[in-house]
């Protein structure tokens, strides 16, 4: 995982007043009950399908994947994908802007995140995190042959594992640089010819008058503040998840050829409205 991305230019948080505390009272509580009350769902379903299923998850997936859809309900944020998740072998490869990433990839395909190991100890998302089947691996070079492993073991179990090979999220005006180090797993010789890599923009759209950058969630932002802060807008905007063509693997010379691609690929189906557009245009 690369460094976390940073910029001198965040947005200031709006003041919050008597109203937009309703709003967030309005649409927390409920979101607070929906996420908790399906991780409590999705835990009680995952000791019966553990033992009759071990690591395959043909249950708990549909539970992750209501409550994701409903959290865009309860928050206001319309939800819009374009293209068909493939049906392939293989992985996810996605820009990263926020914890809303989360939400936005999970409500309508079943993935399984691949995320660094500091996430695990994060309040809320952690447990979200952990109790979904995330794999988490270490920035240690030492690990990497145990971590290849484990990629392979969930590839040729049928999980579709999701990365962001940005290895950091930023402000969702722009796609940083991608890292080819988690690639290297698909050019094994057992895995090079059975699978698939799908590209996916996730863009999103802040409402009118609002900051451009609002569901972005980058450098040293805090969780809470953020999560208030979209909460109380008076009106959300929305996010598009752009499912592209599968590449298969064995296409490809190697992992920077496959990483250089998906980036290629990813960055033409970023959709910014005028004002990011504009906002962009300043900053360089």
């Amino acid at each position: 995982m690369s460094t976390t991305w940073n910029s001198n230019d965040q947005p200031k948080p709006a003041p919050m007043g008597a109203a937009a505390w309703g709003r967030v009272v309005l649409r927390g509580v409920p979101l607070a009950i929906l996420v908790f009350g399906g991780l409590v769902s999705l835990l009680l379903v995952r000791v019966l399908e553990k033992p009759v299923h071990g690591q395959h998850r043909p249950w708990t997936p549909h539970i992750t994947r209501f409550v994701c859809r409903a959290a865009f309900v309860v928050m206001g944020l319309r939800f819009r994908a374009i293209g068909t998740p493939m049906k392939e072998q293989g992985a996810v490869v996605a820009n990263h802007s926020s914890w809303l990433d989360i939400f936005s990839l999970n409500a309508r395909k079943r993935v399984y995140f691949v995320s660094k190991s500091e996430v695990a100890n994060w309040p809320g998302i952690g447990w979200l995190a952990r109790a979904t089947g995330t794999v988490f691996i270490e920035r240690d070079p030492t690990q990497a042959r145990a971590q290849k492993q484990v990629f392979e073991e969930r590839l040729l179990s049928g999980h579709k594992l999701l990365f962001f090979p940005e290895g950091t999220s930023s402000d969702g005006l722009r796609i940083l640089p991608f890292k080819s180090t988690l690639f290297a797993a698909f050019f094994t010789p057992k895995m090079r010819e059975k699978l698939h890599v799908q590209p996916v923009s996730v863009s999103y759209d802040a409402p009118k008058d609002a900051d451009p950058r609002l569901y972005g969630w980058w450098g040293d932002m805090e969780f809470a503040p953020h999560l208030l802060q979209i909460l109380s807008v008076p009106r959300q905007g929305q996010v598009t998840v752009t499912y592209h063509s599968p590449l298969k693997v064995s296409d490809f010379a190697n992992r920077k050829d496959l990483a250089a691609t998906c980036e290629t690929v990813i960055r033409s189906g970023l959709k910014l409205s005028p004002a990011a557009l504009t906002l962009l245009s300043k900053q360089h």
